[in-house]
């Protein structure tokens, strides 16, 4: 039980300003949240670093109210990415008491491994389909009806595959630019060959 009010202020500033303790009671979990900065663009290899995490305990009310300086600690984990956190001096006059934090989010390897399984995945799709139309086309190789599913599927799978990513990257990020636009482009051009194989075919 708390004998006197008690409060915490964090910089940078949190969401809900000093955390408040009132006296008479028993200090409880409290939930905030500090910024992190970083480019969501890098995905996956994006990083994000919070500015220095500092603590002040503000004791008693009023005039009587006395600022004294907390040690920030940090615990927990967040599934998914890997946390570094780096401490540092309160300030430039004061190395020796690395009471300060600094937070740094990189995302984990098992999900980098599993992005770029999706990445090659969706890179073989449009591969594969101009392969066999060209092949039908060119009549190396009997025409199949039943094939038109097959490409549709393909170019209706693109999407669900790049939204499985994790951490889904937002819209318009280079996986978009570099690699999921051209595999629609590429299936695309890979169902107009097969119609062109039915349409030579049908004569």
């Amino acid at each position: 039980m708390l004998t006197t009010d008690t409060s915490v202020r964090f910089f940078p500033h949190n969401d809900l300003g000093d955390l408040q303790y009132p006296i008479g009671k028993s200090p409880a979990q409290v939930a905030t949240n500090i910024e992190a900065h970083g480019d969501p663009g890098d995905w996956p290899f994006d990083t994000y670093k919070t500015d220095t995490i500092q603590a002040d305990v503000l004791v008693g009310v009023g005039d009587n109210r006395q600022y004294k300086p907390a040690r920030v600690e940090v615990t927990g984990l967040l599934e998914g990415w890997d946390v570094t956190v780096t401490r540092v001096g309160r300030d430039s006059h004061d190395p020796g008491r690395p009471d300060n934090v600094i937070i740094t989010l990189h995302r984990a390897k098992g999900p980098l491994v599993f992005d770029l399984g999706i990445c090659l995945v969706l890179i073989t799709l449009p591969t594969l389909a101009l392969f066999v139309a060209i092949q039908m086309l060119t009549g190396r190789r009997q025409f199949l009806p039943p094939f038109s599913t097959w490409y549709a599927a393909m170019l209706f799978a693109v999407v669900p595959l790049r939204n499985i990513l994790p951490g889904t990257p937002p819209a318009g990020a280079w996986i978009d630019q570099a690699v999921v636009i051209w595999v629609l482009i590429a299936l695309a051009t890979a169902l107009v060959l097969y119609i062109m194989a039915w349409y030579r075919h049908s004569n």
